[in-house]
This record gives structure tokens, sequence and C-alpha cells, in this order.
């Protein structure tokens, strides 16, 4: 039980960095952050369907982590 649990954890972990590398930076420098918030309330940086796709998987992917991990450590004690 414990090997198979380490090969899914291995594989979610490839996954999650995978899935996070894929992802576009958002960084503007110092004056994003000062008029990123304006930005983004009226509108003008819209996501394409592939990035919101991208952000769900990512969010599936670390909550298997945390999952996975919390499994394996109930399992090994």
């Amino acid at each position: 039980m414990q090997t198979f649990l380490m090969v899914i954890m291995a594989l979610v972990s490839i996954f999650l960095i995978i899935s996070v590398l894929l992802q576009s930076g958002n960084s503007d420098g110092l004056s994003g952050s000062i008029a990123g918030g304006a930005e983004q309330l009226f509108g003008k940086k819209k996501s394409s369907p592939y990035e919101a796709m991208l952000k769900k998987l990512t969010v599936v992917a670390a909550i298997a982590f945390i999952v996975v991990s919390l499994i394996m450590l109930v399992v090994t004690k």
C-alpha cells in the first residue's frame, strides 16, 4: 500500500509541477502592482479558456497532493 501511494504521490507531484509551469505569469512589475487592481476590476485582462482550465487543473492537482500526503501520513503511522 505504501509503495502504491508513493507512486501516486510522484505522479501527482509531476502533474502539479507541469501545470504550474505551463501557466502564464501575471507579473507587471511595480506599476502593475499599483494599477493592476483597476485593470482587473474593469476587465482589461481577460483570460483564455485554456488558462481557466489550466488554473482549475492546478487546483485539483494541489488538492490531490494534499489528500495523498495526508493518507500517506496516516498509513505510515
